[in-house]
């Protein structure tokens, strides 16, 4: 049995970790189940941060979509400054920093072989050493986000302030999107979820949602799960699936896991 991993990462970051997989000879598919979307006001924002970066001793992504929204709104002629840390709680997003010419010696990350990657790995293995008295910190992010690491880095004696570069939205359901959700749930032990966000899970099982269904829903919940953390995991159960099994954001480690199921 040919057994497809479903990504549900936002674009691009879908579509790349699928043929990542592939390369792999793991047989994929994307279906996102979040939508990043930019708007004028996060554009000028940004450049305005952008005029002033060098302002700032850490600026922390909290994802490769940060990342790119950041860099989108880049004005001509302007580079990452020497000065300034680039922070990354993952490999997903130091990759996208040097993806847009950030100097690795500008980059600030937990090890490749961390135990996790988070807000609070990253704290512990690079930023919990240095002297954050009076530092200016900006934060990278949607809308909304998680507080931990700039609530740490104030009580640190940083000053932190948020940029919002995007929303995150739920997926458009009409027409492919859909119609992948119908044909996968109708082979449920041909699939296994790949989640890398909660709040993808509330998007998938919203009530406007096509699982809102019962039968489709039940379909659905019965498809194994791959979750990137422990939060996720713990999204995952509480959401209903009957099998979820954490595992490093990693192609390889995700290949490894999903074997479990073929």
């Amino acid at each position: 049995m040919t057994l497809t991993v479903v990504v549900t990462r936002p674009q691009p970051q879908a579509d790349e970790w699928v043929a990542r997989l592939e390369a792999l000879g793991q047989a994929a598919r994307a279906l996102p189940l979040m939508r990043i979307e930019r708007a004028a006001a996060f554009d000028e924002g940004v450049a305005r941060t952008w005029m002033v970066l060098s302002r700032h001793r850490l600026v922390m992504f909290v994802s490769p979509n940060a990342v790119l929204a950041f860099f989108a709104a880049r004005p001509a002629g302007l580079r990452w400054p020497d000065t300034a840390w680039a922070g990354a709680t993952g490999p997903g997003t130091v990759a996208a920093l040097r993806a847009q010419g950030v100097d690795a010696a500008c980059i600030v990350s937990p090890p490749r072989d961390a135990a996790s990657f988070d807000a609070e790995s990253l704290w512990t293995h690079a930023l919990a050493q240095r002297d954050w008295t009076g530092q200016s910190v900006l934060v990278v992010r949607g809308e909304d986000g998680r507080d931990w690491l700039a609530d740490t880095l104030g009580r640190a004696g940083a000053s932190v302030a948020c940029l919002a570069a995007y929303r995150r939205g739920p997926p458009l359901w009409p027409g492919a999107l859909g119609e992948a959700l119908a044909a996968m749930a109708a082979q449920p032990a041909q699939h296994v979820w790949l989640f890398s966000s909660s709040q993808c899970i509330a998007h998938l099982l919203a009530p406007d949602a096509p699982a809102a269904d019962p039968a489709l829903r039940a379909a659905v919940l019965a498809v194994p799960v791959l979750a990137t953390h422990p939060r996720i995991a713990e999204t995952a159960r509480c959401s209903g699936f009957h099998q979820v099994v954490p595992v490093t954001p990693d192609p390889v480690a995700v290949v490894q896991a999903a074997a479990c199921w073929r």
